[in-house]
């Protein structure tokens, strides 16, 4: 837990996202980013369609408080939508509603969020809306549901953590969702602490939206949830058509093409951008060993010294933190 918390502390560490941004991907991070601009993703993700893996993609994106930063974000994943259907590719759309401006003002976010699925769902492109921190959680879900009135291109991700998972996940089980385990640092009021407590909730909320759900997005790397996830299709008579497996892109690569060639629904979450630094240290805080899956191509001597400067400047500030307590 103190590994996950040390790499939740650096997500959200602006000065070394804003550093990481500078240095953009010649630190090694373009083994699990797939581009820094649509073109690129877009070959990308001809490669992955390539070998009977679809994607989901996520316009990468911290910290946004200006309207003009929002209005940005909301250009470029209509870019991404307007590719995908120029070229024809498997794939389609995951965002977060902070990045279209839901800490600046929630009529202007939900605003940017329907200009983005009218024009996704012009193209029959889904839209899937990631969830963040327990203070976007809610206004996250009644934009979803102001959104559901009028479309049925979108879907959401249900976080295991959450004590509330269970109740959401029945709410919303006519909506394709995502479920994970979380990737914040959120507090024991709202959410569970132990690992085995959030293993135990991400596998009940994996077997009851299969057995009553829309469709079923397994986020995972972990091989043993995979193979409890396989069994208990097996013994439930379970359609491949209502599920699918998701992993990170660079990540387990060899398993994703497995997985696909085995024939099951394969999906692999493309992110792209310069602001990676975030996405990356939460990747590594929801399963540290996600590290050892991407160490030897990921990191090199820029990434290991900004870490090395982030971990010293994490460790000062809770110094300094310490010592203004003491006073």
């Amino acid at each position: 837990m103190m590994l996950r918390d040390f790499f939740i502390a650096l997500s959200e560490n602006q000065l070394l996202n804003g550093a990481a941004k500078k240095y953009g991907l010649k630190m090694g991070a373009q083994h699990v980013v797939a581009g820094t601009n649509v073109e690129e993703t877009i070959e990308s993700i001809k490669k992955l369609n390539a070998v009977g893996i679809s994607c989901t993609v996520d316009n990468l994106g911290e910290f946004v408080f200006k309207k003009e930063e929002a209005l940005e974000a909301k250009n470029q994943i209509i870019a991404v939508i307007e590719a995908i259907e120029e070229n024809k590719v498997d794939a389609h759309i995951s965002l977060k509603p902070s990045q279209l401006g839901l800490d600046i003002d929630y009529d202007f976010a939900l605003e940017n969020l329907k200009e983005i699925v009218a024009i996704a769902h012009k193209y029959g492109t889904f839209i899937n809306i990631d969830m963040e921190s327990h203070k976007h959680l809610q206004p996250s879900f009644d934009i979803l549901d102001e959104l559901s009135k009028d479309y049925d291109n979108v879907g959401t991700v249900i976080q295991a953590y959450f004590y509330r998972a269970a109740e959401d996940i029945q709410k919303y089980k006519n909506f394709r969702l995502r479920i994970v385990k979380g990737a914040y640092k959120e507090p024991e009021e709202y959410a569970y602490q132990a690992k085995e407590d959030i293993d135990k909730n991400y596998i009940e909320l994996i077997e009851w939206h299969l057995l009553n759900g829309k469709f079923t997005s397994i986020a995972t790397h972990d091989h043993n949830v995979i193979n409890h996830v396989k069994q208990f299709i097996k013994d439930n008579n379970i359609p491949n058509d209502k599920f699918e497996f998701q992993m990170l892109y660079g990540f387990r690569t060899d398993m994703q093409l497995e997985l696909a060639n085995e024939g099951y629904n394969f999906c692999t979450y493309v992110p792209f951008g310069q602001d990676w630094y975030g996405y990356f240290m939460r990747r590594l805080a929801e399963r540290p060993q996600n590290m050892n899956l991407v160490v030897k191509q990921v990191f090199n001597k820029n990434t290991n010294t900004l870490i090395g400067i982030a971990a010293g400047a994490f460790a000062l500030g809770r110094i300094t933190k310490r010592n203004k307590n003491r006073r």
